[in-house]
Parts: C-alpha cells; sequence; structure tokens
C-alpha cells in the first residue's frame, strides 16, 4: 500500500495547474521538434534547461521529461510521411511506416502508432513504479567500488553496444572523458587543461557543448541533406480516416505488448538506448511472423512493435538514472547533469530524501503520456503543415535560440563560442560518422567515475584489489571486460563464416 499512497501523493503534485501547464507545453514541444528531421530532443532539452532555472526541481524535470518522450512520438510523423527519421530510433518505423503511407493508409499509421507508443510508455511506467524502490534500496549498499564499477560499465556499454563502430564510440568516450576533465581538480585545487582561459576554470558549459553538439551540428548537417517537399492534403488525416480496420487493430496487439516489453527491458540497462530497443522488436517480431514477407511492404506489425519499444525504453531509461544515478544514453546523461544543476542528488537516497520530487515525476508520465494521445491525434494535420515550414526560416530561427540560451545561463559570450566550437566538432563529427552521444557520457560520467575511483583507493590505501573484493563491483567488472571482448570476437567469427561460405560458393559458380 505504500506505493499506491506515494504514487497518490505524486498525483496530487503532477495534477496541480503549474505541473499541468508545465508538462502540456514539455510534451506538445517536444512533439513539434520529433516532428522535424534533424533537430532532436536533446538539442530542444539544452535549449529550454535555461528555463527550468526559475522552475522547482520538479516542474522543471517534468518539463524537460515531456520534451524527452514527447519528441518520440512526434517523430513518428515525419518517418510516416517523409521516409526520414525525427530521431535515431524512428528509423525503424520508416520501414513499414512509410510504406503504408505511400499506399494511402497513412492515417491509419499515424493512429496505431500513437496507441502503441501509449501503450508501451504505460507498461515500462508500471515496471518503474513496481521496481524502482526495490532497487534503490539495493544501490543502498553500493559504495564507491560498486559505483565506479557500474559508471564504468556504462560508458562502456554505451559505446559498445550503440549503433555502429564499437571502435568510433570508445574513442568518443575518451573524447568525453577528456573534456569532464577540464577545470579545477576538486581534490588539489590546480587547474587541468583549462588554457589559461578562466572561464575554463569552473570546467566546459553543460549546455554549451549539448547546443552545440546536438543543436547547431544537427542544423548544419541537415542544411547538407536535400529538402523534401510534403504533402499537405489535410483530408487525408481527418479523424474519420485513421481509424485503422478490426483486422489491422487486432494484428497490432501482440506486436504491442511484445515490443513494450522489450523495450521496457533494454531501456532499464545502462548503455543502450531506444533506437537499440526499436530495431531489436522490429527483428524479434519479423522472425516470429508466419509472414515475414509483409514486412518492408506496409505491415501493421513492423510499425506497432518497434513503437511500443521506443517509448517503453524511454521511460524505463528513467530506472537506472533515478534510482543509480547512472544514464542510459546521452538523452538521460543531459538530465542527470540537470539534476545536478538543480541540487536533486539522483540515487538510491533520491526516494527516500526527495519522495515528492521522485513521484511527482513518475506521475507526470503518465499524465503527459494521456496528453500525447489527446495531443496527437486531433494535430496530426498541423505537424503535416509544420513539415512545410521552409528552412531558410526554420533553422537560422533555431540557431538564434541556441545563441540566446547558451547566453542566458551565464551571461557569458564565451559560452556562445564554446557552443559554436562544438557544433563545428559536432558537424565534423557527422560527416566522418563519429557519434555524439558518447562524448557527452563521457564528458558528464567520466568525473563520477574519476572520484569514486580516487575515493575507494583512498578508503582502501591504494589497494586495487578493493575493486574485487565485493561480489557486486567484481561483476560489473566482469560484465566491462564482456563488453569490450565479446563484440569483437562476434564480428570475427562472423567474417570468418562469410569467408567460409564465399569459399563454398565459388567452386560451384565456376563450374
Amino acid at each position: 500500500m505504500s506505493i499506491l499512497s506515494d504514487l497518490a501523493s505524486g498525483f496530487g503534485i503532477a495534477l496541480t495547474w503549474q505541473a499541468l501547464s508545465i508538462c502540456f507545453s514539455g510534451v506538445l514541444l517536444g512533439t513539434f521538434v520529433g516532428a522535424l528531421p534533424g533537430i532532436g530532443a536533446l538539442a530542444a532539452i539544452s535549449l529550454c534547461l535555461p528555463l527550468t532555472y526559475y522552475m522547482e526541481p520538479v516542474h522543471g524535470l517534468i518539463l524537460l521529461s515531456g520534451i524527452f518522450y514527447g519528441a518520440q512520438y512526434g517523430a513518428s510523423t515525419s518517418s510516416i510521411l517523409l521516409n526520414i527519421p525525427g530521431t535515431p530510433s524512428a528509423a525503424a518505423t520508416c520501414l513499414d511506416g512509410n510504406p503504408m503511407a505511400r499506399s494511402g493508409r497513412a492515417g491509419q499509421a499515424l493512429f496505431i502508432v500513437t496507441l502503441s507508443s501509449f501503450f508501451g510508455g504505460s507498461v515500462a511506467i508500471l515496471i518503474l513504479v513496481a521496481f524502482a524502490p526495490p532497487l534503490a534500496k539495493f544501490a543502498l549498499s553500493f559504495g564507491a567500488p560498486e559505483y565506479f564499477a557500474v559508471m564504468l560499465l556504462g560508458l562502456i556499454a554505451a559505446s559498445t553496444a550503440s549503433l555502429g563502430s564499437a571502435v568510433k564510440g570508445l574513442a568518443m568516450v575518451v573524447l568525453g572523458l577528456i573534456f569532464g576533465v577540464v577545470g579545477t581538480d576538486v581534490t588539489s585545487g590546480t587547474y587541468r587543461l583549462a588554457l589559461g582561459f578562466v572561464q575554463l576554470t569552473d570546467g566546459i558549459s553543460l549546455v554549451a557543448m549539448a547546443m552545440g553538439l546536438f543543436g547547431i551540428a544537427e542544423v548544419l548537417a541537415s542544411l547538407t541533406r536535400p529538402e523534401v517537399k510534403m504533402p499537405t492534403d489535410s483530408k487525408v488525416f481527418s479523424l474519420r480516416h485513421l481509424l485503422p480496420t478490426r483486422e489491422e487493430a487486432v494484428r497490432a496487439v501482440k506486436p504491442a505488448v511484445r515490443g513494450s516489453l522489450i523495450g521496457s527491458w533494454i531501456g532499464a540497462l545502462p548503455g543502450t538506448g531506444p533506437a537499440i530497443a526499436a530495431f531489436l522488436a522490429y527483428a524479434i517480431e519479423k522472425r516470429v511472423s508466419r509472414t515475414p514477407e509483409r514486412f518492408g511492404t506496409g505491415a501493421v506489425e513492423g510499425i506497432a512493435a518497434p513503437e511500443a519499444a521506443n517509448n517503453a525504453s524511454v521511460q524505463a531509461a528513467f530506472i537506472p538514472t533515478l534510482c543509480i544515478g547512472i544514464p542510459g544514453d546521452a538523452v538521460m546523461a543531459f538530465m542527470l547533469g540537470a539534476m545536478i544543476l538543480h541540487g536533486v542528488v539522483p540515487g538510491p537516497q533520491l526516494i527516500h530524501e526527495q519522495p515528492d520530487l521522485f513521484w511527482g515525476l513518475v506521475a507526470s508520465f503518465w499524465v503527459g503520456n494521456i496528453l500525447l494521445v489527446v495531443l496527437t491525434l486531433p494535430l496530426i494535420g498541423v505537424w503535416v503543415k509544420v513539415l512545410a515550414i521552409p528552412r531558410q526560416i526554420l533553422y537560422p530561427t533555431i540557431i538564434f535560440l541556441i545563441c540566446v540560451g547558451v547566453y542566458s545561463v551565464n551571461s557569458s559570450v564565451f559560452d556562445v563560442f564554446i557552443a559554436i566550437v562544438f557544433g563545428l566538432l559536432g558537424y565534423m563529427m557527422s560527416v566522418l560518422k563519429y557519434p555524439a552521444a558518447p562524448v557527452l557520457l563521457g564528458y558528464i560520467l567520466g568525473p563520477l567515475v574519476e572520484e569514486n575511483f580516487r575515493r575507494a583507493l583512498f578508503i582502501s590505501n591504494g589497494d586495487f584489489t578493493t575493486f574485487v573484493s565485493s561480489p557486486v563491483s567484481a561483476g560489473f567488472l566482469l560484465m566491462s571486460v564482456l563488453a569490450l571482448v565479446v563484440p569483437p570476437i562476434l564480428n570475427i567469427r562472423r567474417k570468418r563464416l562469410l569467408n567460409d561460405r564465399q569459399l563454398n560458393v565459388s567452386p560451384l559458380e565456376s563450374d
């Protein structure tokens, strides 16, 4: 009954007019940003972070969280209509969503995506409510060695489990660790990598880095892509044309359930994220289907499963972030940084020391998901028209707002130049196919990893065996080693199998 009473008190906070208006603004802005290809949730969150300085911590986190999961809802709009994913995780929706749109069933696709997303988010919230308190109690036994081990696992898993090259991911984590070193050493008080700039003695601004890497860089990258003209026939997206057939609705139920469970599991693991959950759900759904040849041609299962997994993983990602203080992806890392800026210390003590903030935030997730269903369906026609905004108007406006947002944090022009530098760096990384998310993870987790590493050695008088003396820390360190060793071995084995198949086929072809 304690969980129910805590959740009831959370709804008492989430249903106040201030929290409702802030949650509404967050999900509305998130849906808008998600529908625009090339912007991204992280850019919008970093842009709105300065606004939260004038809010209560719980209200600020409700706003940023609403933008996050609202963007996951909105990303499916451009995926289905334009075949351009608004977020990386929405790329799986393109595979069957766009074929449905080309066959004249765009409205039905958007309707199924909206309900699947709501179902996936609701399942993950239930898991968050059920497992967050016991996980927090378990994490109370963590010391410095355990925190070091689990944070190290998060860094390694974020680089090796993400989409793309694991080597490039690790390189970007190391780059983020270097950026995290900049500033004043807490122990000795000496300046590290400040390069003679007084403005860097307190470290690199989190807002400037995030806005540069994920805001300015995305705008620059979007300008190099060809512009897609969007058809704006609003009749296709009227409420009468949104309802799917009974057969389509029945076929979407089981995939949505499986996708929700997969997304909740993937989202709760550090270093994964919604993109992996969406593609894994799509692959499993195609594997269990009796007619896998329909996938890629407009199968309802191909959009219900990844969208449910996508939104479930977003909500489940708050489990390790709030209960242990380990972010699962770049957005969660930024949320962790935002909490620290507001004086909130995420971790096992959060539920006990600030129950109003924790349960109010959890209750707002449900409120926000309901608001998204209410908003998304009637406003589909509006989002279609938003997609037609010319880039020469939209992108300069975004750049201007980014510069204003960065300047407003510390009233520092230097931070604006830092954002521009990171914007150029992020653009070069996108051209060279280097992921930007591990940089932010390394920047935020790096100082925490260093602090717990040095604390553990200080307590143990320099004895390195302290990191394997505890079964928990030893287990996490073993998983870190496996995360580094197993993927290269699997790649080598895969290449050998391909070479063997080619050698076996070539004699037959020569005959």
